[in-house]
């Protein structure tokens, strides 16, 4: 049985005048309580590595995109190289993640997990599943489906296209509404 929720919305503007909308506080705070608990899973598992949220990410985006590129995690993560050579140092030391020159380019670094990473990598992305699947257990079919489609339009305009190959590459099922 879902939870009663009494969702209070902040109106927007009333027409003719030039006041910008109320702050939508109820949305904003759901936003951080949910990200805040969504993650804290997946933190306390990192935590006996002696891992934090930089590394999950790059472990999760290595993960599901074998030989990807430092400049295109970087473009990804939105990070400075500074920030990525620290964390993709500790990957490695830790033999988590594989460093390999590309095959046309030599120069290029091609980002790989080993097995350890990839046995990491999937332990968190369970955790953090689970609480997707207790979530969308408690709606309709179609919620998977409406829960990208907001999640995605909270991202840049200029950035969706790119996103959206990301999360949904060929060979992967966009939920269907």
């Amino acid at each position: 049985m879902k939870p009663a929720i009494a969702v209070v919305s902040s109106p927007g503007p009333k027409s003719g005048t030039d006041r910008a909308p109320a702050p939508m506080f109820d949305l904003i705070e759901l936003l951080f309580f949910a990200y805040r608990d969504f993650v804290g899973d997946a933190d306390r598992l990192l935590e006996t590595y002696r891992f934090g949220r930089a590394h999950h990410r790059v472990l999760h985006f290595v993960h599901r995109n074998p030989g990807l590129t430092v400049a295109e995690l970087l473009d990804i993560l939105k990070i400075t190289k500074q920030s990525l050579n620290r964390v993709t140092k500790d990957l490695l030391d830790g033999g988590f993640i594989d460093v390999r020159s590309g095959a046309s380019d030599r120069r290029q670094r091609l980002l790989f997990v080993t097995p350890d990473g990839s046995r990491l990598a999937l332990e968190l992305a369970q955790l953090q599943s689970k609480r997707f699947h207790m979530t969308l257990g408690e709606h309709s079919p179609e919620a998977r489906a409406r829960a990208s489609e907001f999640l995605l339009g909270m991202v840049e305009p200029s950035e969706r296209a790119k996103v959206t190959r990301l999360v949904w590459p060929a060979t992967d099922k966009r939920p269907a509404r």
